[in-house]
């Protein structure tokens, strides 16, 4: 074949050169898989048309010619390649090669092309078929994460010309969601996990330019992680915080794992924002390195299709710029420039913002404009606020990590999950030095070392300062076995020094850090000069300068610096890797994923200790104090002393401790034996022992102030610096003695007390506040010890509401207390109230609250009701016996049970005995007897275990009854006494009493009597018929009546022997114008007519009051029912009903009546005569009364032969007829 026949060949098979396509692609550039989606043309394979020019996807692997070479060498395989590529190489295909080389007639090499193109298409045919089925595995989602593992890993150009073949199509189908999700799938995720797994694969302890990269999995320690802490503001440095939780039990936390930190409980809502939080160095970027690496890697969270990390320290940077959320994106990650994001309902994406605490934007959520469109350009505060908030992408997960004093900056309603990294538990601290060092034996003597220095143990909760010491007892050990060969080569003053290194071993934070940077820098003299030598050649001006940064930072409370900070303190940016290169792993310079370069200390300690370190060395170069550098010169002793009292004052003006650990390098640098670490650096000599003492003193007059107990506790950690122990063990010796709680102590003493009980080596589960002393000082001064106990015991304690402020900031921390004590103090509404304040705050976990007899009312129960109605879902138990409810007390808690989200389990009112009387009457009567306002058990036999049980119920304030009703109940004289003590003892609810039908006898009446005459005793209604009381009974509840006259509405004294003294009493009673009796009832008390003549002239006198009046069953008289016309006729009677039943009235004392009632008619409604000897004569007169139109009687009982019959004449109309008047007396008078 002739040269141009063979060029004709291949423009058949070619797409035109003169169309765009994208670098790589061996697919016509007709062929576009533009994420605009444009639909043109179907390529052209003619030889000379060819389409308009179009662009296709970037890094599309499809050329605008067509090759059948294999990229991978596979036979099988068709490929597409260069045109300038020969022939034979690109088709390889030898039959066809040995055909051109043995058949030279263009008549057999046709007859040979169409087997070629025969084959060929059955090929290319079988290969898409493959493709395709792949692609439609891909769509349904079937073996998703093998299939693109396997496409990106056997990947070539066929391969990317087969998947832009099929985008092409499918959007020339309009099928875009198709198209999209297998471009995502297959170009877009890949691409993005590639790229993080190269990111963040790789973990460097220290340095990355100069330390060695570990692969991430292979030295990665589980971190010990909790759900739930507090949002409070922080008043404590972060080393005092994880102090304070190394005393926490595990137990007590809620711990979740790292990958599974938006996983959501099944009844919680989902999670879209997670807080996490920690202290510097703690692990949180490197918790969140393993969560995108594992999902890069495909071995977790999967569901998600994109992590978009946007570190703060590296936005800050882009802090003035204007851009949209894809903007943004696109500058961090440009190989998702075409994703659309918009499609947010197709996908799972996470934004991770770590390091909060570094942001240098306002984060404005008040006052930022509302931003929903994710290509609108704004200000990235806007951008960032929206995206927090759910107004851009709202389906989008977010991650923010934090140090504990930023995390505020974000709203509480923002937060669906609030987490905390506690760094390492103690298994997890041996298991980081195990994996750390493979020699075994020095593994284990660094444990061990570590373990004996309480304060350095307890700081290995943080990952780097695992690494600092690591790094530093390495460097001791191996120089302690080391040194007995060099010891005879050295000099004096070298074996000295060396002696000083190795004798002993670091056990302060100081000496840790001054060991540390003694060994950085042998580093590296040993690294740029090739050899090692004990003693420190120091690089001052660059030490000075970093100092100069660190300190200057830290006093703005910064982490992260810039080019502009640098250059502030006269470091030259472009000789920076020059600081970081003379201190090996503690400068570090960090370039960001796309963005400029940010610098920082390794760790925030590290700062501080140079912060401190540059002090010294001002007052060396300087003779100052850095922190008034426009005084005078002075001389070196006094620069020193004045430097170190300022520092002092300076930490304790700080209202988050942020100088709480420089103060304590501080400190501890200026000791003549942590000096001589840092001899050549430091010319000065420290402190000798008489500056010592003046600083020691200076300290201990602070102590003496009304100091928060964080700034206290850390200034006992500064004494420890400077080795005094005095303070500390004048209280060991008062706990020792046990004389703490009879002792005066001065706030300083105090201040200690709390200093050794919380760096004591034993757990404190309980505290008990009776051990020191009973008194709200004492519960104040201990309070940050109360915070990292389990259970504070403070009852009986004389405490009163300046504790509940004390005790709310407590619960409204991050602190370990589960169950709070507080029983028998007078804490009243308003310590409860203020003891709200912190149960409602959403972080409070306490799970038991005792406040039985704190003298508690109805709007202390209202204040506990609406605090746990804020947060119901930690208290199991309250305890609010003893206490006074009032009205509404008990509803509104019990209100609160009825929320689905309420964990209340026990709400205890009650004592036992009364708790199983409220069982007791529940069972009978269906309901919590405490929520019930009459309890009627009439005709319940009750014995003593249950009156016993009831006078528990009612001597309970909880206890509310109006009415008691406890009639036919057989109770006894002694049970009697036993119901009036409890009725005694809680007054001031019972309205009505009913202990009708029992033998309580004259005993029995008289115990009731002691409840009768308390003045403070509101009783309106007390029925005591049928008690079997003789006239000595009657005699003494009248009696005590008189004595307390002024509530009692009604009284039944029926089926009771009054006699004369019974009936003189109530008389006596009756003519009180206080006595205000509505209803008197003296059925069948044998009263005689001298006795009713005495009784009626009382009611007589004082008539007003009185409007039903039973005297049924008694004998009385004419001159009795005389005297009880006279009261009718009375205009001042107002009486409504008369019960006269059995009476004897005869017709005489019937007319007496009726006449008495023509006088005065308007009132009575009822009149009751049953069983009195009534005749004609009588009836005519009662007729005569009902025709009266005055008369308002509407019910009259009048039967004969102690038959009763009722005939209820009903309503009246004020003028009745004669008709009617005649119907009613028919009805009422019949014969037999």
């Amino acid at each position: 074949m002739s040269e141009e026949q063979g060029k004709l060949f291949l423009s058949e098979m070619s797409l035109s050169k003169k169309q765009s396509v994208r670098p790589g692609s061996h697919v016509s550039s007709s062929v576009s898989v533009r994420s605009d989606r444009s639909k043109d043309d179907m390529p052209n394979f003619s030889e000379k048309k060819t389409s308009p020019a179009k662009s296709v996807r970037s890094g599309s692997l499809v050329s605008s010619s067509v090759s059948v070479k294999s990229d991978r060498s596979k036979d099988d395989m068709p490929n597409f390649s260069e045109r300038k590529t020969p022939l034979a190489k690109r088709l390889q295909y030898e039959t066809f090669n040995s055909d051109i080389q043995t058949h030279r007639n263009h008549k057999t090499f046709k007859d040979n092309l169409l087997g070629i193109f025969q084959d060929l298409e059955t090929k290319i045919i079988t290969f898409l078929k493959n493709e395709l089925g792949m692609f439609k595995k891909i769509l349904k989602k079937e073996n998703l994460q093998s299939l693109v593992k396997d496409f990106n890993e056997d990947r070539c150009s066929i391969k990317e010309a087969a998947l832009d073949l099929t985008l092409y199509f499918l959007r020339e189908m309009k099928q875009d969601e198709a198209a999209d999700t297998l471009e995502d799938d297959l170009i877009f995720i890949h691409q993005l996990k590639c790229s993080l797994k190269n990111k963040y694969q790789c973990v460097f302890e220290g340095i990355a330019k100069q330390g060695d990269s570990t692969l991430l999995n292979n030295i990665y320690t589980n971190l010990y992680i909790t759900r739930g802490c507090s949002e409070q503001v922080n008043t404590e440095h972060e080393v005092r915080q994880i102090e304070v939780t190394s005393r926490r039990h595990e137990s007590q936390e809620i711990q979740v794992e790292c990958s599974n930190i938006f996983e959501a409980p099944e009844q919680e809502k989902q999670i879209r924002t997670v807080l996490t939080k920690g202290v510097a160095g703690i692990g949180k970027s490197v918790s969140v390195q393993k969560f995108i690496l594992d999902w890069a890697e495909e071995e977790k969270n999967q569901d998600i299709s994109f992590i978009f990390p946007l570190p703060f320290r590296e936005l800050n940077l882009k802090e003035k710029e204007t851009q949209s959320l894809m903007d943004l994106i696109n500058q961090f990650f440009p190989k998702t420039k075409r994703l659309n994001l918009t499609r947010g309902n197709n996908f799972k994406v996470l934004f991770i913002l770590d390091g909060l605490d570094e942001c240098r934007l306002p984060l404005n959520f008040d006052g930022n404009q509302t931003w929903s469109d994710i290509s609108s350009p704004t200000s990235l505060d806007v951008l960032l606020t929206n995206l927090i908030k759910g107004n851009l992408l709202p389906s989008a997960l977010i991650w923010i990590t934090t140090r504990p004093a930023a995390a505020s900056k974000i709203p509480p309603d923002c937060i669906d999950r609030l987490t905390e990294i506690r760094g390492f538990n103690d298994a997890q601290k041996e298991e980081y030095f195990r994996k750390r060092f493979t020699d075994e034996n020095l593994g284990n003597k660094i444990i061990d070392h570590v373990r004996k220095s309480k304060s350095l143990f307890i700081m290995c909760h943080i990952p780097v300062f695992c690494w600092i010491s690591a790094t530093v007892l390495q460097n001791i050990l191996e120089e302690k076995i080391n040194n007995d060969l060099r010891s005879y080569q050295a000099d004096g003053s070298s074996k000295i020094l060396q002696e000083s290194n190795t004798k002993d071993t670091p056990k302060t934070l100081t000496q840790m850090y001054t060991h540390f940077l003694r060994f950085q820098i042998q580093q590296s003299r040993q690294k740029y000069d090739g050899e090692y030598t004990p003693d420190v050649s120091w690089d001052k001006d660059t030490i000075l300068s970093l100092g100069k940064l660190a300190f200057h930072q830290l006093e703005k409370n910064n982490m992260i610096f810039y080019d502009t900070d640098l250059e502030a303190c006269g470091i030259d940016i472009y000789k920076s890797s020059v600081y970081s290169g003379m201190c090996t792993q503690i400068f570090k310079e960090e370039t960001g994923i796309i963005f400029g370069t940010m610098y920082c200390f390794v760790h925030l300690s590290i700062q501080e200790f140079f912060a401190a370190l540059y002090a010294h060395l001002f007052i060396d170069i300087s003779k100052k104090n850095v922190f008034v550098q426009d005084s005078t010169e002075q001389e070196k002793h006094e620069a020193m002393i004045d430097l170190l009292k300022t520092a002092v004052d300076k930490a304790l003006e700080s209202d988050n401790g942020h100088l709480d650990l420089f103060l304590r390098f501080l400190l501890g640098l200026s000791l003549q034996t942590n000096r001589l670490l840092l001899r050549g650096l430091l010319t000065q000599e420290g402190c000798n022992d008489q500056r010592k003492k003046e600083i020691v003193q200076y300290i201990k007059q602070k102590l003496e102030a009304n100091l928060s107990p964080e700034r206290s506790i850390n200034l006992f950690y500064c004494l420890n610096e400077l080795n005094d122990q005095t303070l500390v063990k004048e209280i060991q010796t008062h706990l020792s003695k046990g004389s703490l709680s009879s002792s005066d102590l001065s706030p300083a003493q105090w201040s200690a007390l709390a200093f050794v009980l919380l760096t004591s080596e034993e757990e404190l589960e309980e505290f008990e506040l009776q051990k020191f002393k009973k008194s709200d000082e004492c519960l104040i001064r201990l309070s940050a010890v109360i915070k990292t106990s389990k259970r504070a015991l403070l009852n009986g304690c004389n405490l009163t509401d300046k504790s509940c402020s004390a005790l709310a900031t407590i619960l409204g921390s991050d602190t370990s207390l589960k169950e709070l004590n507080l029983n028998n103090n007078n804490l009243q509404d308003t310590g409860v109230k203020l003891l709200c304040s912190g149960l409602n705050n959403i972080q409070c976990k306490l799970e038991m609250l005792s406040l039985s007899d704190c003298s508690i009312t109805e709007e202390g129960y209202k204040a506990l009701a609406s605090a746990l109605r804020s947060n119901p879902s930690h208290l199991i138990e309250l305890d609010l016996t003893g206490n006074d409810p009032g009205q509404s007390g008990v509803k509104e808690l019990c209100d609160v049970l009825h929320d689905p989200k309420c964990k209340l389990k026990t709400l205890r009112f009650l004592g036992p005995a009364a708790e199983e009387a409220c069982q007791y009457v529940a069972g009978i009567v269906g309901k919590n007897p405490l929520l019930l306002r009459e309890l009627n058990l009439s005709e319940c036999e009750l014995g003593d275990t249950r009156v016993n049980q009831i006078t528990a119920l009612l001597q309970d304030k909880h206890c509310t009854l109006n009415t008691l009703i406890l009639c036919g109940c057989r109770i006894t004289e002694k049970q009697c006494q036993i119901l009036t003590c409890a009725l005694c003892s809680n007054l001031s609810h019972l309205r009505k009493l009913n202990l009708s039908r029992n033998e309580l006898n004259d005993t029995g009446a008289n115990h009731l009597c002691d409840v009768l005459k308390n003045t403070d005793y509101n009783l309106e209604r007390l029925s005591i018929s049928c008690c079997y009381m003789s006239d000595k009974g009657c005699f003494a509840v009248t009696l005590a009546l008189k004595s307390n006259p002024s509530h009692l509405r009604e009284l039944n004294l029926s089926w009771n022997q009054l006699g004369d003294s019974g009936v003189k009493n109530l008389s006596d009673l009756l003519m009180n114008p206080q006595f205000k009796i509505e209803i008197l009832a003296l059925c069948n008390c044998m009263i005689t007519d001298k006795e009713c003549l005495i009784l009626t002239s009382a009611l007589i006198s004082n008539p007003s009051h009185l409007r039903e009046l039973k005297l049924s069953g008694n004998q009385l008289g004419d001159s009795g029912v005389e005297n009880l016309g006279l009261l009718l006729s009375s205009s001042q009677c107002k009486m409504e009903k008369l019960h006269l039943c059995e009476c004897s009235i005869k017709e005489r004392q019937c007319f007496i009546l009726t006449s008495a009632l023509k006088s005065n008619p308007s009132h009575l409604r009822e009149l009751k005569l049953n069983g009195n000897q009534i005749k004609n004569e009588g009836m005519n007169h009662l007729c005569e009364l009902l025709k009266d139109p005055h008369c308002k009687l509407e019910k009259l009982w009048k039967v004969e032969s102690r038959q009763e019959r009722k005939d209820d004449i009903g309503t009246r109309s004020p003028c009745p007829s004669d008709s009617i008047v005649l119907r009613c007396c028919a009805c009422l008078f019949k014969t037999r």
